[in-house]
């Protein structure tokens, strides 16, 4: 009887110690600008590299903290159901980026017009929110 009664104690505890954390600690999850090295390298029909471009490039990308949820659970193994949730991208943007330092096999630099940059696509998050974690459909 004792032991029932401090099992359901202890559950009391822990659900208002979360729910605590839960209000001190707000969803954070927001786009932020960042920015990526990028590499591409093209080849003619043989499989032989032509030219190698790469620039810096401002990007957004999701980051931040979501509020995950633990109850306690008869049905589970553990005794606790867990809910996770991750900030993630909700719809990707295409974009189309010019690398504009570009070199030939031997590392020196293209300058003509027509080889001197290389347009690449790029998709990049427009928007993101908490989403269940492994649940990619929104």
């Amino acid at each position: 009887m004792y032991t029932t009664q401090l099992f359901i104690i202890s559950i009391a505890i822990f659900l208002v110690h979360n729910n605590v954390l839960a209000e001190d600690n707000p969803e954070e999850c927001e786009t932020l600008p960042s920015e990526l090295h990028i590499i591409k390298e093209e080849f003619d029909e043989l499989g032989r590299l032509q030219r190698t471009c790469n620039g810096d490039i401002a990007v957004n990308k999701c980051e931040g903290a979501c509020n995950s949820q633990v109850q306690p659970s008869v049905i589970t193994p553990s005794g606790f159901l867990k809910e996770c949730y991750c900030c993630r991208e909700t719809f990707l943007r295409e974009r189309i980026i010019a690398l504009t330092h570009c070199y030939d096999p031997d590392g020196v630099r293209l300058t003509s017009e027509k080889l001197a940059t290389l347009e690449v696509k790029l998709k990049e998050p427009a928007d993101c929110k908490c989403f269940k974690c492994g649940d990619f459909t929104g």
